[in-house]
């Protein structure tokens, strides 16, 4: 088997820069209230539906193979599997219950199906893994022995032996592992290699942003969040330090910052000519929108469909450089792509707030730098803009399309 066309991130960041690698489907064959469900994913998708229909299960999915893509374990990922469980699933012989997700992933390496069985009950463990492509299966793994802390795990080789079979960590995704065991000296080993890559690749770097408008009414110390100095400027899931990120923004981007403040115009109410960062005595920073007339509006006055409206407009013209993200550092920002998931994309936002957001995220993702998959109650509003997917789980439910 030749896979000159298959070639490793190290070996062709041209493809790359063509073809970055993306999710392009979700699956959750059981999990939460979904079963059996298949969701297309576009660069701009919105979870439409009622409360209680999955949207929420379905990006907290999306998020949960993120952070195995990056090595995360499972206790970490899943605090309180049971709740990933469907409720009406039953325990086998042994008492062992758990759920399934997936996906697949389009790169360079052609579309990659990732599929995992993750045993809750009675013990956090993975069950299981595949990683096919074409019908080729790339990585499998099972667990033979439940007294064991391990899972065995086979992948393709295509040399003198069809396959290696190794045990492998029952706590982590085999697939993360694969480029620390794999020596890439067949064309078998090589395309495992080029498909586990682009599904790391794909996987890690996404911002989980659900903007809390109580915290951004604060003044904001620099550094004063998670991992604090070393984080300092980096815009938190909250968007707790919205002032913090804005002052660095405004000085190290104008053509950005200016695409926000046009921004602003559209979904504030009253005039905006800046949006900016004061310094108190304190040193504490607070966000204020200057009104072009001497007038400065801090945000704490404003209410909580404007200060959730900044803050997504902000996320959409950023990049992983400001938002609290992990991307892979081998490999160039250029060939990866950040997703955001937003959940509660469209809360506390009037029409007119939606429909500009839907133009703004339909031009940041039609540059392909950004990827957002957002959770609404409802996406009429977002019609008109281009290049939108919506997955009606109010039409559908939770069984899928």
């Amino acid at each position: 088997m030749t896979v000159h066309s298959r070639r490793t991130f190290a070996q062709a960041p041209a493809a790359l820069a063509r073809d970055k690698p993306r999710v392009t489907e979700l699956r959750l064959s059981a999990f939460a209230g979904h079963r059996a469900a298949a969701f297309p994913l576009g660069p701009l998708t919105l979870f439409a539906g009622p409360s209680g229909s999955g949207k929420s299960s379905a990006l907290r999915a999306y998020e949960a193979l993120a952070l195995l893509g990056a090595g995360a374990e499972l206790v970490d990922v899943f605090p309180q599997p049971a709740r990933c469980v469907p409720e009406r699933a039953r325990a086998d012989g042994q008492a062992r219950r758990g759920f399934r997700i997936g996906c697949t992933v389009d790169g360079p390496a052609g579309p990659v199906r990732l599929d995992v069985a993750v045993q809750a009950e009675p013990e956090l463990r993975i069950a299981g893994e595949r990683l096919t492509r074409d019908g080729l299966t790339l990585l499998e793994t099972a667990l033979r022995d439940p007294g064991r802390r391990a899972v065995q795990a086979s992948w393709h080789t295509a040399g003198a032996a069809p396959v290696t079979r190794a045990p492998l960590p029952d706590d982590r995704l085999g697939t993360a592992l694969l480029p620390l065991r794999v020596a890439g000296k067949t064309d078998g080993q090589r395309l495992v290699l080029a498909a586990a890559e682009q599904v790391v690749v794909a996987l890690r770097s996404v911002f989980a942003c659900d903007p809390r408008p109580a915290r951004m009414r604060e003044p904001v110390t620099v550094g004063s969040g998670p991992g604090g100095s070393a984080n300092a400027g980096r815009l938190l899931g909250g968007c707790d330090n919205l002032a913090e990120v804005l002052r660095r923004t405004r000085l190290e981007c104008g053509n950005r910052h200016a695409q926000l403040v046009a921004a602003l115009r559209a979904g504030c109410a009253g005039p905006v000519a800046d949006v900016l960062a004061e310094q108190a005595g304190d040193g504490a920073l607070r966000a204020v929108l200057d009104r072009g007339d001497g007038v400065r509006t801090c945000v704490g006055r404003l209410g909580d469909g404007e200060l959730r409206y900044l803050a997504l407009a902000l996320v959409l013209l950023t990049g992983p450089r400001v938002l609290e993200v992990d991307p892979v550092a081998e490999v160039p920002e250029a060939y990866q792509s950040l997703t955001v998931l937003a959940d509660g994309f469209d809360r506390c936002l009037d029409q007119r707030q939606k429909r500009a957001l839907a133009d703004l995220a339909a031009r940041a993702c039609g540059r392909g730098h950004i990827r957002l998959i957002g959770a609404v109650a409802d996406a009429t509003w977002a019609a008109a803009a281009d290049g939108v997917t919506v997955v009606d789980l109010g039409r559908t439910g939770c069984n899928g399309m």
